[in-house]
């Protein structure tokens, strides 16, 4: 027992006595483990924050877009397609939108020659939007059927164009759309499963169709809630209810799918990052073979005394392995730590909450001790074939 606690107290000693070289063997280990503990950590997190937004937000949203219509560059839906698809036995409730091209988006007329180079999306809208995507409006109202009817010329914006343009809650203002200036009657909460709404334009259908629209202004979007457990159904229903070109002239797309292909491509970047945190500890593993070995001659002269004084061939192995081992474990613990810093720092930034799978410190501490036994395996076996005679040599 007193021996194998004076090989860990040599050991230990080797690795102080040589700081500068500890220091970079414990590089590899440490960022190898800090990258995959990362990556593992923020894509758990950002899943978990995808669950609880498709838990809050349901999965029964759905947008049927105009496909086709009959070869034309703008497709459209029927003038009724709301009323069409309100005939689908689990559709709950229903809004249609068109967006408007070449509408530039100005807070005020002096600096319209900057904002014509941002995009910024225009779309006409009806009263049942909001309730719709469920999200609520931060300050204002939403535009509603007095609007519609008289044809005002009143305008929601979304948060994020709200903070471009430094509208304040409840002040009085107005954009510029085009030649025409409309009043800013609310601003509209983040939208999750449709983020291009935090950056838009919504206004009245009426007024689209005076001021941007040459023919009779139609619907190109609907958006849809279906009853819970029946948005495939519905999907597929809505193709032949809203469209009687046939089911080809309509696509639908199930909105909590978009965020799963997003927390797909999420998991494939972390696969990516894994890879190289593996690649890393390999690359790392081999530096600490290169260094011991190196070791190894600059000690030879240690080596020989010791076995001179009796140590076998077994103990310097030992010796050497241990210092392999220590190396692991330390070069683990930082990794583990350095990773679940940058989890931490990534959660506050986006907003998540933490999450890291337990199994994933003692595995990236195992893995490290792994690669850094291996590592030092090769040195240490040449460490134990020196003879006494061969180490004068060599010192």
């Amino acid at each position: 027992m007193s021996g194998t606690r004076d090989l860990v107290g040599v050991a230990f000693s080797g690795l102080v006595a040589r700081k500068m070289r500890t220091a970079l063997l414990l590089l590899g280990p440490m960022i190898g483990v800090a990258a995959i503990i990362a990556a593992v950590g923020l894509t758990d997190s950002a899943k978990g924050d995808l669950k609880r937004k498709v838990a809050e937000l349901g999965t029964n949203l759905i947008e049927a877009t105009a496909a086709s219509s009959f070869g034309t560059s703008d497709p459209t839906l029927p003038e009724d397609a709301v009323e069409r698809a309100r005939t689908v036995v689990d559709v709950e409730s229903v809004s249609a939108v068109v967006e408007l091209t070449n509408v530039v988006v100005t807070p005020y007329e002096a600096v319209r020659e900057f904002f014509e180079t941002v995009p910024v999306p225009v779309l006409a809208a009806d009263d049942a939007l909001p309730a719709v995507l469920e999200v609520p409006l931060v300050s204002g109202r939403w535009i509603d059927e007095f609007d519609e009817v008289s044809g005002a010329r009143s305008a929601v914006i979304g948060i994020g164009l709200a903070r471009e343009f430094e509208v304040l809650p409840g002040e009085v203002r107005s954009i510029v759309l085009g030649d025409h200036e409309y009043a800013v009657v609310g601003v509209l909460d983040s939208v999750e499963l449709e983020p291009a709404f935090d950056n838009a334009v919504f206004i009245p259908f009426s007024a689209a169709d005076e001021d941007f629209v040459a023919d009779d202004i139609l619907p190109n979007k609907l958006y849809v809630r279906a009853r819970e457990g029946t948005e495939d159904t519905t999907a597929e229903a809505l193709k032949v209810a809203v469209n009687l070109g046939g089911p080809d002239e309509i696509s639908t797309e199930l909105k909590s799918e978009a965020l799963e292909l997003a927390s797909q491509s999420d998991r494939q970047l972390q696969l990516i990052v894994v890879a190289m945190g593996l690649l890393a500890i390999v690359v790392g593993g081999i530096g600490i073979a290169n260094v011991m070995s190196i070791s190894v001659i600059q000690r030879s002269a240690e080596i020989g005394i010791r076995r001179a004084l009796g140590h076998t061939r077994g103990t310097i192995a030992a010796q050497f392995l241990l210092e392999a081992v220590v190396v692991g474990v330390l070069g683990g613990i930082l990794g583990v730590a350095v990773g679940v810093a940058a989890i931490g720092v990534g959660v506050v930034a986006a907003g998540w909450v933490f999450t890291l799978q337990p199994i994933l410190v003692p595995a990236g501490i195992a893995i490290a001790v792994v690669i850094s036994v291996f590592a030092g395996l090769s040195p240490a076996v040449r460490a134990a074939r020196l003879e006494p005679l061969e180490t004068l040599r060599l010192g």
